[in-house]
């Protein structure tokens, strides 16, 4: 059984001031992917899990937290979703080996 990956400490706050915006993507239970923007990762990860996420996640549990990209403003962290959410299944799993993946330590994404 897959274990919940939880999101990183260094990438649920910001220092004052300082914008923060996420781009994450979830493997779903049902092998696909879930790309989406946030600038409270933690918070935007629980309410998928609990079923108040978006409309595509809510069925398709569990949710593993597989790549998440850190950016420091929500232009930049939007225009990014727009990309992936054009890619491939296979350059999306690419994706997941990159250095600016925030989450690392297991093929499948359970260790951060």
């Amino acid at each position: 059984m897959r274990a919940k990956s939880e999101v990183p400490e260094g990438a649920v706050s910001a220092a004052e001031g300082e914008e923060t915006a996420y781009v994450s993507l979830l493997l779903c239970g049902d092998g696909s992917y879930y790309c989406g923007y946030t600038v409270d990762m933690a918070r935007r990860l629980a309410a998928h899990r609990s079923g108040k996420g978006a409309k595509y996640t809510r069925a398709r549990g569990p949710l593993t937290l597989v790549y998440l990209e850190r950016f420091s403003s929500k232009g930049e962290a939007l225009r990014r979703e727009a990309a992936i959410k054009k890619l491939s299944r296979a350059a999306k799993e690419a994706l997941l080996t990159e250095p600016c993946n925030l989450v690392t330590g297991g093929e499948d994404g359970n260790h951060l």
